[in-house]
């Protein structure tokens, strides 16, 4: 017997976030397993793809790592149209960009609805205090308040350079594209079946009407 061939889901995934918030490290990082010091630009866009397996379920993610400088703001519409899941980073250190990923927010849903799950990340805990706990960050605090407002939202705390959180964050909102692709799916199948039984009702009342003997004297019309 020959091997069943496994299904692929494919998912988009898109970046946001102002610059030198740590986007691409976060990519690199989790991608290939690498961290460079040095800060590059990324300029406009570019994508990578990574496979996984999650609860039984072949994945593949299509990546997008956008630009984050203002110039750059226009084009996002053209990288996150049909996005599956965006991933929205600011910097712990950073208030401004917590305030930046806020803006992108409302640009997601209003162009792409609540469908689209959210990761709101905090990225670059290691440049907090080491003896003070990730709760007791007043930026981090708003961040995860701010997150629970959010519809199909949730907060994690990521550090590309020692790679904390950043697997955990990717795997998660795995799971919640599959868990609302699958909520779709269903939908859309008992849609089916009650479009396909209003249509046999419809058949069966026409089978009756056709049935009906008008030659009897009951149905005869005296005019």
């Amino acid at each position: 017997m020959s091997e069943r061939r496994v299904q692929t889901q494919n998912f988009k995934v898109v970046l946001l976030g102002e610059g030198c918030v740590g986007k691409t490290s976060l990519v690199l990082r989790y991608v290939d397993n690498k961290f460079q010091e040095k800060h590059q630009t990324t300029l406009q866009a570019s994508f990578v793809n990574k496979t996984l397996t999650v609860c039984g379920e072949r994945v593949k993610l299509s990546i997008w790592d956008t630009a984050g400088q203002e110039k750059f703001h226009a084009l996002g519409p053209i990288y996150y149209r049909d996005s599956n899941g965006a991933v929205l980073v600011y910097d712990v250190t950073d208030p401004d960009s917590l305030s930046k990923v806020k803006k992108w927010v409302k640009e997601l849903r209003s162009i792409l609805g609540n469908s689209v799950c959210l990761a709101v990340v905090g990225n670059k805990i290691d440049l907090l205090p080491s003896d003070k706990s990730l709760s007791s960050n007043s930026l981090i605090s708003e961040a995860q308040t701010y997150s629970l407002s959010i519809e199909n939202a949730v907060h994690y705390c990521t550090s590309a350079k020692f790679d904390k959180g950043i697997h955990e964050m990717f795997l998660d909102l795995t799971k919640r594209m599959l868990e609302h692709c699958q909520k779709q799916q269903q939908q859309q199948t008992n849609r089916s079946y009650q479009n396909a039984g209003t249509s046999n009702r419809t058949l069966r009342i026409a089978d009756d009407n056709e049935n009906i003997d008008l030659s009897s004297d009951s149905n005869k019309c005296n005019c």
